[in-house]
């Protein structure tokens, strides 16, 4: 009769809690209150949280504060699939993953993708089935020191996937160390080795998540970049020439990995490079990666780079400016919509301060940049934690979604919407 009684009562609070929600989205007070609200326990906001996620989108001032005490069970669903036996049918129309081509344009010209991962299997599962067409190819590096379960459940997922495999060798990734650029490069040579044709490659790691379609990706690539390399970076400047000079110990999060200290100094790049900074992000016509397969220069730059910190910040950038590279871009500065990142000393310029929290001068994204986020001209966004707030990527995954069903010009396959059990008003496909 306890046992009753103490359901009953869960019951009533959730209840009242979802109540309060409904109300105090629909009708927000005219002047906030400065003081945090007292936060009830955290409660199921609908299978997808539909209302929370329009509100936020709008940029309402009172769901942010909503979505601290408001969880999503995508990770539960998604460990479920990959945890449970069975067929990989129902993973793939459990998990919602896109099945074909959605238009003629998207199946003529396809993608590689290189994706490192770590942690965060949920997150990754929502990047992969963001960015995932048929037509397209994706490797995946899964770092040496990921625990054995997460390397279980990423096999058992890519298993259901022709065009989707595993670097036939990892690494042990090291913050800011030389093997985080050797991890792109063991996928390039998987990529050109593979049977599947490709036109550009992009990388990604697990804390980024695309703002624009396949669809849109493909119109930017050829629109500005028809046949070149966007590698974002200019000539190295003064004050990062101790990165490359002599390596260094950098500051590393608890749990990582140290990129070693080096005395060597590196003043003279091979074959009298100049060495340019820039992003770890790229996209990258084939015959460059080719290129940077073959070519003594690039063969030579990458032994040079191996006792430098973050070589990825120099590596792509400076082969990319060579003028007989293939896809060069010597001219180029930060031009490139790669990465949309809020950068601590940008804020109040190039964007209004992150509402999540900093780490490492890097936002992490909370509900309240969702706004910003959808607005941006960049292909893809970084950083996300959905162990810290899981509602960011729940909203934005299912606003990307709704923008890849509507731009489809193919009929549209029940499994790839996801499920509706909230009873909220869906206003997000306005």
């Amino acid at each position: 009769m306890s046992q009753l009684r103490a359901t009953k009562s869960g019951l009533v609070m959730s209840a009242v809690i979802c109540i309060f929600i409904f109300l105090y989205l629909r009708n927000p007070t005219p002047a906030e209150s400065e003081e945090e609200p007292a936060q009830p326990e955290v409660v199921e906001c609908g299978f997808y949280p539909d209302e929370l996620c329009s509100a936020l989108f709008e940029g309402k001032g009172a769901p942010p504060k909503i979505a601290k005490f408001c969880k999503t069970p995508h990770k539960s669903e998604i460990h479920a699939h990959l945890h449970t036996p069975g067929n990989c049918s129902r993973i793939s129309r459990g998990l919602h993953f896109i099945t074909r081509p959605l238009s003629a344009e998207e199946d003529d010209f396809s993608l590689a993708y290189i994706i490192t991962i770590h942690k965060e299997l949920a997150m990754f599962v929502q990047l992969l089935r963001a960015i995932y067409v048929p037509q397209n190819v994706y490797c995946i590096h899964v770092d040496e020191k990921a625990p054995k379960k997460c390397k279980t459940a990423v096999q058992t997922l890519v298993n259901c996937f022709e065009n989707v495999f595993i670097s036939s060798k990892t690494e042990k990734v090291a913050y800011a160390g030389f093997t985080r650029l050797q991890a792109d490069i063991n996928c390039m040579k998987d990529l050109v080795h593979s049977k599947f044709q490709w036109n550009y490659v992009i990388n990604l790691c697990g804390q980024d998540f695309p703002i624009k379609t396949n669809r849109e990706i493909i119109h930017y690539i050829r629109s500005k970049w028809s046949d070149k390399n966007i590698t974002p970076g200019v000539i190295q400047p003064l004050h990062i020439k101790s990165k490359t000079s002599q390596s260094h110990l950098e500051f590393v999060p608890k749990g990582s990995i140290y990129a070693p200290p080096n005395n060597r100094f590196k003043d003279k790049p091979p074959h009298n490079l100049t060495i340019y900074f820039g992003s770890a992000y790229y996209v990258l016509t084939r015959k460059f990666v080719e290129f940077i397969l073959t070519d003594i220069r690039a063969k030579d730059m990458l032994q040079w780079s191996k006792d430098i910190c973050s070589p990825e910040q120099h590596y792509w950038v400076t082969l990319n400016r060579l003028k007989d590279a293939p896809g060069a871009t010597p001219n180029a500065g930060w031009e490139g919509n790669v990465r949309a990142i809020k950068w601590k000393s940008e804020e109040g310029n190039v964007h209004d301060g992150c509402k999540g929290r900093y780490v490492e001068d890097i936002c992490v994204y909370g509900p309240g940049d969702l706004p910003w986020l959808i607005q941006s001209p960049s292909l893809f966004a970084n950083k996300f934690e959905p162990s810290t707030d899981p509602l960011v990527v729940t909203c934005l995954e299912r606003w990307h979604r709704l923008q890849v069903l509507r731009q489809a010009e193919v009929p549209i396959e029940p499994h790839w919407h996801f499920q509706q059990q909230s009873h909220f008003n869906m206003r997000l496909n306005r």
